[in-house]
């Protein structure tokens, strides 16, 4: 008896095996649908004066569930913009930011290289500077770029608030510390990550006092964030002292120590407490 049922099972396991297997065979294939682009903004290019090249750009509307399509949004602009550096990435911080209610709807506008080293630096009297790239000390061509041909297109094309914002980490946070020292007019909001700081022999820090007492006093921010990258964690405690004993009125400024990252993991963490802290959510009004 056990031989028989055991017979009959195997039997029975064989021919549920044959009619799977036939009937899969008769069934249709089924055809796959063409992949198409996943596009999660828009792109643009300018023919720039000022740099002498075509520039491209991308741009994200990081909106809430509530957020009008056609209302405006203040914008914050980007280096190292690109589709193959930090767009996709700071794009989703904020999307995901704004939709927790956590920071402010707003618009990203990312500028993609071309010489990278070139635009983020200014001059250096430092010969071992000058290994880094066949050309640097472009900041200050890259700045009229920013000025007089960026922003005003954005205006052009999009409905801004006026409320405006950039931010960078390495290189591109020695251009945002930069332009606030020689420039803070130009943004509302200037945020810097892991900033190349040590560039021509610490200049920047060194020059900070100056800088600012010729700088005109406005509403402004300025948040600064350091990983353990000893040699650019210095720079920026010599300019928080200098910002300690002269911060100009009505800046508002922050150094975020976060020695916990390194220079190649800070900046999305160091981004996303500075968009809590600095495009955070106006309270509602009082009733």
């Amino acid at each position: 008896m056990r031989r028989s049922s055991l017979a009959l099972h195997l039997t029975a396991a064989l021919l549920l095996s044959s009619t799977f297997h036939l009937a899969t065979a008769a069934a249709p294939a089924v055809a796959a649908s063409a992949a198409a682009p996943l596009v999660i903004g828009e792109s643009f290019t300018i023919d720039s004066q000022a740099l002498k090249e075509k520039r491209h750009i991308n741009v994200y509307m990081a909106r809430a569930w509530d957020t009008p399509p056609d209302a405006p949004l203040p914008v914050l602009y980007m280096p190292d913009g690109g589709v193959a550096e930090d767009f996709l990435h700071v794009a989703g911080l904020l999307q995901v930011s704004v939709a927790n209610g956590t920071m402010r709807p707003f618009m990203l506008v990312g500028m993609q290289n071309t010489q990278r080293r070139r635009d983020l630096t200014g001059p250096t009297e430092n010969a071992e500077d000058r290994k880094i790239a066949p050309v640097v000390g472009g900041a200050a061509a890259y700045r009229d770029f920013i000025r007089d041909e960026l922003m005003p297109e954005v205006k052009r094309r999009y409905r801004t608030t006026g409320e405006t914002a950039i931010v960078g980490e390495s290189l591109g946070g020695l251009f945002v510390v930069e332009t606030y020292l020689l420039e803070p007019q130009l943004f509302d909001h200037y945020l810097a990550f892991d900033p190349s700081l040590w560039w021509n022999h610490g200049s920047l820090p060194r020059q900070a006092g100056t800088l600012l007492a010729k700088g005109k006093p406005g509403k402004h921010s300025l948040y600064l964030a350091s990983s353990s990258e000893a040699g650019i964690a210095t720079e920026v405690q010599r300019l928080s002292d200098v910002l300690q004993r002269q911060a100009p009125p009505g800046l508002q400024w922050h150094v975020e120590k976060m020695p916990e990252e390194t220079h190649g993991t800070i900046y999305h963490p160091a981004a996303l407490k500075a968009f809590r802290a600095v495009f955070k959510p106006q309270a509602p009004a009082s009733q």
